[in-house]
């Protein structure tokens, strides 16, 4: 779907289908603009008894008029409307249209400016995504060609289809199923992208792993048949850039839980173990296209954790790329331990910021519920400044801490240098002080539990059922303000 800026006034538009965003308290104020059709429209609004309220739309057909369909799609009260409810009137807007077999939409909001331009792209594409590639011939439904945006901004529109069209790259590689994608085939789609992109990439494979001392990355890896891999991008503008930022997503291409193994309830979506892989690879892809002066590293250890005789076992003990040994008290906190790996291979970079991101903890979901991810910090300014962003691009997040020394003492082992897991209580924070430990000092770093915004069985405002890739656009709206 292609979405742009259209200079056409509402009272002059000929059109298959519009959508019109109006206020709780000003749907009148807003329906004078359709000119000689607001009465009829008027009309059916009395007769719907539409008020305008958040997230409710109204069809109003007017088959031999200038304007064949007219969604009104409410935004709720003036007062109380916040950017992020553009992006979910788009998508409701969108899926409206795609209801009724409409391949154009135009839409109109009372209020646009360069935000609202940007959030208006966002939500009608990421609102349109669907996951469908398995379904059988004739299977799909209509799709929208152009979404046109009257009196948009054109930059704005162009960053948010850039920040919407990463996330939803991640959200196919997410939902692809674990027969298709495992560490081997990971490995060669960030190869393809790397070369389509003219990105540096380099592949680490298992001789090369064990040669480097990567020995926790490889453990988690030993019970499958898919041997492992380390995946290293690097997008660099030009010779003299001034900035270094690192960015490690989880890879775990299937999660069994390994020899600790899951429940077949807890088992399923665990395909879904590798969005935080996915997530780093739609930035990726989408750096090219922003013009950033950045250096930005990704690195991704792609492993599948799975029961054999070779499996690695609780009591293992473990010594680590960074010398430190952990002692597994469960298979199933693997992605700590894959990522110890992967971040201390990391810090040897130098980078001035590490940004991991990582379903690691159901602990997370837990506390914070399925609509808000956890963010963890050893730097406060950048914690403050991912929040932040975070509140623009509608990607919620919730900082937790981490300064409970007596939760830090539950993750020591009286025969190694840190157990895998803490138990139960206080998990995802137990989890990010494991992860803390292999930063190097002097970093800032930052890691994103998405564990519990994940994946949903029903889709919600613009959010379809399947791989969400929450935390994509926030990590790329963060990177374009550096």
């Amino acid at each position: 779907m292609k979405v742009s800026r259209a200079d056409v006034s509402l009272n002059e538009l000929k059109a298959k289908a519009v959508s019109i965003f109006v206020f709780e308290d000003k749907l009148d104020d807003t329906l004078k603009f359709l000119g000689d059709l607001s009465d009829m429209v008027r009309k059916q609004v009395r007769l719907e008894k539409f008020r305008g309220k958040s997230e409710k739309v109204l069809k109003v057909t007017l088959p031999d008029e200038r304007i064949a369909v007219v969604f009104l799609v409410g935004l709720g009260l003036e007062s109380n409307v916040k950017l992020d409810d553009y992006r979910t009137a788009s998508a409701i807007a969108i899926n409206a249209a795609l209801e009724s077999r409409i391949d154009e939409l135009y839409v109109f909001s009372p209020k646009v400016d360069h935000f609202i331009s940007q959030a208006v792209a966002e939500g009608g594409l990421l609102g349109a995504y669907r996951f469908d590639r398995y379904k059988g011939v004739g299977s799909g439904g209509q799709d929208i060609q152009d979404l046109y945006l009257i009196g948009g901004d054109e930059d704005a529109i162009r960053k948010g289809t850039l920040l919407a069209c990463g996330q939803n790259y991640a959200r196919d590689l997410a939902n692809e199923p674990p027969n298709v994608i495992n560490p081997l085939s990971l490995a060669d789609i960030a190869r393809n992208l790397s070369d389509d992109l003219g990105l540096d990439c380099r592949i680490y494979d298992e001789k090369e792993l064990a040669d480097m001392g990567m020995n926790a990355l490889l453990a988690v890896g030993k019970g499958s048949v898919n041997p492992p891999r380390l995946i290293h991008l690097t997008f660099k503008r030009n010779s003299d850039t001034r900035l270094k930022v690192a960015l490690v997503g989880k890879g775990l291409t299937f999660d069994s839980g390994g020899l600790d193994i899951k429940t077949p309830e807890n088992m399923r979506t665990m395909k879904g173990d590798k969005t935080g892989a996915c997530i780093v690879l739609g930035v990726a892809k989408t750096l090219a296209e922003l013009n950033l002066d950045l250096e930005v590293h990704v690195l991704i250890g792609a492993v599948e954790n799975m029961p054999s005789g070779s499996s690695y076992k609780p009591d293992d003990i473990i010594k680590t790329y960074s010398g430190k040994t952990i002692e597994i008290d469960n298979t199933d906190a693997e992605g700590r331990v894959t990522m110890a790996d992967v971040l201390s291979f990391t810090s040897k970079l130098k980078p001035s910021y590490i940004i991991d991101i990582a379903t690691l903890t159901g602990a997370c979901a837990v506390a914070l519920g399925p609509y808000t991810a956890g963010l963890f910090s050893n730097d406060q300014a950048l914690c403050n400044d991912l929040l932040e962003v975070s509140a623009f691009t509608g990607e919620r997040f919730w900082q937790l801490p981490m300064d409970d020394e007596r939760l830090r003492k539950r993750l020591d082992s009286p025969f190694a240098d840190l157990l895998n897991s803490a138990g139960r209580y206080g998990g995802a924070i137990t989890a990010a002080m494991f992860l803390r430990e292999f930063v190097d000092e002097g970093i800032s770093w930052s890691h994103m539990d998405i564990a519990g915004v994940n994946y949903y069985k029903e889709s919600f405002g613009y959010y379809p059922k399947g791989s969400s890739a929450f935390g994509t656009r926030t990590i790329l709206e963060w990177l374009s303000r550096l």
